[in-house]
């Protein structure tokens, strides 16, 4: 016992002799909490703690250190002069920053002055002001995502024309794209909890060097909370407690986060519970919108009632719990491993647009609605760093989630509803290896396997009996494997001038077995197995400290997956989506160029535009099965589509920011979007893109004293007339408004909104918001939901230390 005690001390001795520990400070002399210290020789990124403070004792003998956070000028400065200063660094304001550390582009921490693609960061301090309901919410308050939704829980982003399954998620370092991921409308994004999160990136344009199929239009990467060690020999224990409500949906929510620290190990647990009622709609705004009814089951018929409110829009309440633990050890500072766990669960929940469809001059469905939505997913990281031939530092991810979804409906009047459940196993594996070649050379490298089990099933019950028998399921059992390599470097020419170039191989495999009980598919398997190479070339100038020209040439490629191949689904009225075993993976030729400009210490002007070509595009046409051109499905003569590469696409468009500081304690941020997109019809013709949403733009006045921020700001979005929608989208009575001559349209729209942001003390702040204050009526474009009318939030949030 003595000599475990007398190692202990020994070692803790060793630690406080070796640690060297900066503290970084504002004016104020406040602690900076997530600043950045980062340095390239040696190649380290370390982040402060609550307290400001951060062990850069790795950093010994660096001769350049770069100390970053959004709102303050970075600070260069070396190991030595930290010293003479007494490790303590006081960072200076600045509502304008050129760059800042960005994860995304690489896999890896970098400056954002070294990548040519655009990310953008939405910052935490944003997140807790604005109060997002959900994590596609969140993804919104960057204001250059644009989010439909086709119910209340729900959000499928829209990036520079893209959506769906040519975006990808990815969850600390985790793709959480499956292979189910479809070209409708998706809500996987809510599985996420806004509360649990450290950093938010959007990265722009092509990825699929660094994360293979799907990365098109662009990579929503996610950070979790990271437990935090303690820095001194007590334990500590942090953690945050919030309590909100809304008034548009009588909101209901909590959320609550512990960290405990050692030494060498940490543990972080997160819960958090959400509970929504019925969404309110704005009262001034088409009448096109309005649903002032719902059916409801009464003594075994189907009746329909007239609503109280006709602003209500039901059936649109949901409710979702989600929890997460995380432990890391550290034993020295090359090793450091972390594991996570993360569940997440909804209750069931109305598809709004659905309800909102009309047959025979009456509610077309008594219910549709998606069951629980239920992922889970555990992640064990070990990261090890240390000057070795392959490596400076690697990390190796072994992650398995379980997601689990489902889709319930039955027609007006009928006795019959049916059930389709889909489940699926992802396992992952990736290797990431960074490797700096001197000051101006550093290569990041991996390899990465993802494997899907994809199993389905169909489910009709008689009501009135509650006899079930089976039923044709939504996809095949299926397995889908993807195997990729890939190398991307970043090379200094001189301290002006990053070039960054990047190359992955992949290979996609598909073992899909089809149930012939209930359809006569010409084919009993399907087995794909194809190949894609795709590259990137960029490069970033900057002439001095108030420029940045950055220049991106990047492809992209989606493979087709388990959705594509092998679906069967009504996908609008009278049309059914059949498999088709026959497809490649699509292709994506991006060039985008941006430039950046900072007059002074009073503008700042981000301009980017980007074209996007996509070329043997899977989209869903006219089909044939059996000889047949149209089949008898639930009842109706449907007509036989199917996913095919029978097309190209093209968007084009700008991205254009300005931020002005207009005194010490005014700022002005305007985010504009523009974009246009266009694809071939079967008969040469061309479309519209579905995906490219029209002009949209956030534009905010901050103001920020002492310890009160408020911000009032404005959201808007430009029409699109009938004869500018996408094709498909013209019929869509159920969800687009209608113009003077009878057509869909989805008007143009604007909101005005006020929040307020107060710490009543160290240990609890007020937010508060009072949204669209003119209570307008309006959908985002593709939306079968309208936004909520005006809304007011409340909420407390308490820090525990």
């Amino acid at each position: 016992m003595k000599y475990i005690v007398c190692t202990w001390l020994f070692l803790a001795v060793q630690f406080a002799v070796n640690a060297q520990l900066l503290t970084v400070k504002d004016n104020a002399g406040n602690p900076v909490e997530l600043a950045t210290v980062a340095s390239k020789s040696p190649n380290e990124f370390i982040t402060t703690d609550e307290n400001g403070q951060a062990d850069i004792s790795q950093l010994k003998g660096s001769k350049k250190i770069e100390i970053r956070y959004i709102g303050f000028k970075t600070v260069y400065t070396n190991y030595e002069e930290l010293a003479l200063m007494g490790f303590d660094v006081t960072m200076k304001p600045s509502t304008l920053s050129m760059d800042e550390i960005v994860i995304s582009a690489t896999k890896w921490e970098l400056s954002s002055s070294e990548t040519p693609t655009k990310i953008v960061s939405i910052p935490t301090e944003e997140i807790a002001l604005q109060n997002p309901q959900t994590a596609a919410d969140l993804l919104n308050v960057s204001g250059k995502v644009f989010i439909q939704k086709s119910q209340q829980g729900g959000g499928s982003p829209m990036i520079r024309g893209f959506a769906t399954n040519r975006l990808l998620y990815t969850l600390d370092g985790v793709r959480m794209n499956t292979a189910i991921f479809r070209g409708g409308n998706i809500q996987n994004v809510i599985n996420l909890d806004p509360f649990a999160l450290e950093s938010t990136e959007v990265f722009f344009g092509p990825g699929s060097v660094i994360y293979g199929s799907d990365a098109i239009g662009g990579v929503m990467s996610f950070q979790t909370l990271t437990p935090q060690l303690s820095e001194s020999d007590e334990v500590e224990v942090t953690g945050n407690a919030v309590v909100r409500t809304s008034s548009a949906n009588n909101e209901r929510t909590g959320h609550l986060d512990v960290n405990v620290g050692w030494n060498k190990w940490a543990f972080v647990s997160s819960f958090s519970s959400w509970d929504y009622d019925h969404l309110k709609q704005g009262s001034d705004g088409p009448d096109d919108y309005l649903k002032p009814y719902y059916v409801q089951r009464q003594d075994s018929t189907d009746v329909i009632i007239t609503q109280d409110d006709p602003l209500l829009q039901i059936p649109t309440a949901y409710s979702q719990i989600n929890l997460m633990q995380k432990v890391r050890f550290k034993p020295n500072a090359q090793w450091d491993i972390l594991y996570g766990f993360h569940l997440s669960e909804t209750s069931s929940y109305g598809r709004y647009d659905r309800h909102n469809r009309v047959r025979n001059g009456t509610a077309r469905y008594a219910e549709w609605d998606y069951g629980p939505q239920k992922w889970m997913m555990n992640n064990l990281v070990v990261t090890h760093q240390g000057l070795t031939t392959m490596y400076d530092k690697v990390n190796i991810r072994v992650a398995y989630q379980k997601l689990e979804e489902s889709r319930i409906d039955r027609s007006l009047n009928s006795t019959t509803r049916t059930t389709q459940v889909e489940m699926v196993d992802a396992y992952s594996v990736n290797i990431d290896l960074l490797k700096s070649l001197g000051e101006q050379h550093t290569i990041n490298y991996g390899i990465e396997y993802v494997s899907n089990d994809v199993e389905s099933t169909g489910l009709e019950t008689d009501i009135r009996s509650d006899a079930n028998s089976a039923s044709s399921s939504r996809y095949p059992l299926a397995t889908w494997q993807s195997i990729g390599v890939y190398v991307n470097e970043q090379f200094r020419v001189f301290d002006e001038l990053s070039l960054q170039a990047g190359l992955r191989y992949n290979q996609f495999i598909i073992d899909a077995s089809f149930d012939q009980r209930f359809f006569n598919f010409p084919f009993n398997n399907a087995k794909l197995e194809e190949g894609s190479l795709t590259g990137s070339l960029g490069a970033v100038y900057r002439p001095n400290d108030n420029w940045v020209i950055s220049s991106n040439f990047g492809t992209a490629f989606r493979a087709p997956n388990v959705d594509d191949i092998g679906k069967i689904f009504d996908s609008e009225p009278g049309a059914i989506t059949v498999p088709n075993p026959d497809l490649t993976a699509e292709y994506a030729y991006n060039f985008d160029v941006g430039v950046a400009a900072k007059i002074g210490e009073v503008a700042k002007i981000d301009l980017t535009a980007y074209y996007t070509l996509l070329d043997n595009a899977l989209v869903r046409r006219n089909f044939t099965l059996n000889g047949n051109d149209s089949i008898i499905y639930q009842g109706e003569l449907s007509q036989v589509q199917a996913i095919q590469n029978a097309a190209q696409a093209r968007v084009y468009g700008i991205q254009a920011g300005v931020e002005l500081s207009l005194s010490d304690h005014f700022q002005f941020i305007t985010d504009l979007n523009y974009q246009q997109g266009e694809e071939e019809l079967d008969d040469g013709s061309t479309s519209s893109s579905r995906h490219a949403a029209p002009l949209f733009g956030t534009s905010r006045l901050k103001f920020n004293h002492d310890k009160l921020k408020l911000e009032f700001y404005a959201s808007y979005q430009g029409e699109i007339s009938h004869n500018d929608l996408a094709v498909e989208e013209r019929a869509k009575d159920e969800i687009y408004a209608k113009d003077s001559e009878g057509n869909t349209n989805a008007p143009s729209w604007y909101t005005l909104n006020l929040k307020a942001m107060f710490p009543v003390s160290d240990k609890l702040t007020v937010t508060a918001g009072l949204e669209n204050i003119t209570d307008q009526r309006y959908r985002p474009y593709s939306s079968g939901v309208s936004a909520p009318g005006r809304n007011f939030i409340l909420a407390l949030r308490a820090r525990l230390n």
